[in-house]
Parts: structure tokens; C-alpha cells; sequence
């Protein structure tokens, strides 16, 4: 296995090369994938902004970060503010002046808590939680009789979520949050003890996809409810695109067709399930000139746009009460 001298930031000497993913074995492969997404995470906690990971690489020597300067997208650097992408996407007034200042990273996809309809009471997990935005969007719907659980694999964004619980717990007289660290595909929680699963576009960075809808219907008690934004695909991307480690960060080379995520989630024994196609965010990334998709436009058939073959999806499913 070759080494990468332009390896995303925060990588160390074991760090791997986008082709390494193609040719290890899938142990291998799903465990390069998840260091390479929590290194890459870890960048972004660190700085606040994906804007700002170049110069913390350029301190580091770790890595030139040329890579990063033509990333972006939802879960990627972008042309906008962390509020702008917000606002984008469906948030309002009211969310955004509500959470910690540095809960929102601009890492979002969607608004999983509006298609949630949360209710006092509830207990809802976040998975890939980051620095704590929808959990604390989610914390006063569900109120003080509520919970509002945040499971990362990454421990730095972890911290900093941790670090905003006092600011919210002013702001809102509530003590109703909690972050946990783990893996999506193996959550720290017991059977049947969540009433609502909630994620906003972080199932795409998964290795092991099918292994998380088995855990969202494990953790579901009989009759709770999933509401996740991610990004999925219309058609499948162009090889090169798959490759690259940048436009996985960027929650693109992870994304599934939507057929193939529906399928996924009736295989974990889950029903009613919605698929709401969003591309007019993919469209709004575009028009905004966000470096990453500007990379991908390069690299696709003449004529062909973003919107083409990526969307943002809302989907909502149920595990059945009996």
C-alpha cells in the first residue's frame, strides 16, 4: 500500500491514497473510509470552518491541503456562510438564533427536525451529530421530559459539541442533550429506546450503509420514526468522481442511488417509507459556484449538471408498532 503526500489533513504517516480504497480488501476498505471521513471531520471541529483546514495542514506539514482548496458541498467547504447554507435548506428564524454560537459548522443537507415533527417528550437520536446543530434544534421541541441524544465517531467534534451544552443549557433552561461517542453502524444504545432517529447528510460517509438501517431499526422502539436528510444519487457518477477522497468528505462519492437506499431500508424491516427528492439545493450549491461541484462539472459529460445525478433527499420511514 503507497502513501499520499497530499493526504487529507490531519492524517498521519499511515494515511492512505483514494485508489488504496479500491484495491484493499472490504475490512480494509470500510475501515481506510472511516479514518479518512474522521480525519477530515476532526480538520473541521479543529477550525470551526472547512475554510480554514489549509492552513491548519500547512502548520501541521502533514499535507499541502491543495485538494481541500476545490472542495465544498454540503458536508464540504463552501462558498457561503454556515448560516446561508442553513437558511438555504429550509432552517428558520427561530432555530438559528436558538443554537450555540459554533454548533453550526454550514454541514447540512437538509432540516431532518422540521420532517421529524418532534414532540414533547420524545427521545430522539442525531447520528453524526458534529458539533450539536440539530440537537440542539431538536432539544426544546422535544422539551424537558424529552432527550436529545448525539452519537460521532469523532472525537474532536464531539468536544466541541460538549463544549456548547452550557451555552444551551442558559439559553433554554433545559438539560436534555447528551453526546455519545461511537460508530452509526454500531450505536451505543439499547433496543428499542428511541422514539425518533433523526441524521442530516452523514449516512453517505458510511462504509456499511445496510449495517446502519439494521441499527436505526434495532435502537426504534415498535412504532418510532426516522426522518434523515442525505444526499443520494439520480444515476451513477463517473468513476473518477468515486475515487476521490475529497468528494467522499464532501458527502458525494458515498452517496447511493435512491432505489439502492430504498431498499436498504425495507431489507432492516422498516415501512412507509418516504423519499422526497430536494435538487434545487444541488442546484442553489451550483449557482453559488461551490468549488466542489465545479470540480464534478469538469469531470462530466458536456452539457451534463450536478442536479443531473446528485440530489438532497428527506427520508422518512417507520418500524412497524407489532
Amino acid at each position: 500500500m503507497t502513501t499520499n503526500t497530499n493526504r487529507p489533513c490531519g492524517c498521519d504517516e499511515n494515511c492512505c491514497e483514494a485508489s488504496d480504497l479500491n484495491h484493499a480488501s472490504p475490512a480494509t476498505t470500510d475501515a481506510l473510509v472511516r479514518d479518512t471521513v474522521r480525519t477530515g471531520y476532526a480538520a473541521i471541529a479543529r477550525t470551526g470552518q472547512w475554510s480554514s483546514v489549509k492552513g491548519a495542514a500547512a502548520q501541521s506539514g502533514c499535507c499541502s491541503g491543495d485538494q481541500l482548496e476545490s472542495g465544498g458541498g454540503c458536508c464540504g467547504p463552501t462558498t457561503l456562510s454556515p448560516t446561508q447554507v442553513a437558511e438555504a435548506i429550509g432552517y428558520g428564524s427561530s432555530d438559528l438564533s436558538s443554537v450555540p454560537e459554533g454548533s453550526n459548522l454550514g454541514l447540512s443537507c437538509g432540516n431532518p427536525t422540521a420532517i421529524a415533527a418532534l414532540k414533547p417528550g420524545q427521545v430522539v437520536v442525531d447520528l453524526g451529530c458534529g458539533a450539536g446543530f440539530d440537537c440542539f434544534v431538536a432539544g426544546p421541541k422535544v422539551g424537558e421530559t424529552g432527550r436529545v441524544i448525539g452519537v460521532d465517531m469523532t472525537p474532536d467534534m464531539l468536544m466541541r459539541a460538549r463544549q456548547n451544552l452550557p451555552a444551551y443549557a442558559r439559553h433554554s433552561n433545559l438539560d436534555n442533550i447528551e453526546f455519545r461517542l461511537g460508530e452509526i453502524e454500531h450505536l451505543p444504545l439499547a433496543d428499542s429506546s428511541v422514539d425518533v432517529v433523526i441524521s442530516n447528510c452523514v449516512l453517505n460517509l458510511s462504509p456499511d450503509k445496510p449495517q446502519v438501517w439494521r441499527e436505526i431499526a434495532r435502537v426504534l422502539k415498535p412504532g418510532g420514526w426516522v426522518a434523515i436528510s442525505d444526499l443520494a444519487l439520480l444515476k451513477p457518477l463517473p468513476e473518477d468522481i468515486l475515487a476521490d477522497v475529497e468528494a467522499l468528505i464532501g458527502c458525494v462519492a458515498g452517496a447511493v442511488l435512491i432505489d439502492e437506499m430504498r431498499s436498504q431500508i425495507e431489507a432492516a424491516g422498516l415501512t412507509e417509507i418516504k423519499l422526497d427528492s430536494k435538487p434545487e439545493y444541488i442546484e442553489a450549491m451550483t449557482d453559488w459556484q461551490d468549488p466542489l461541484y465545479q470540480n464534478i462539472l469538469s469531470r462530466l459529460p458536456d452539457g451534463a449538471q450536478a442536479s443531473d445525478y446528485l440530489t438532497s433527499l428527506d427520508v422518512t420511514a417507520r418500524l412497524p408498532a407489532s
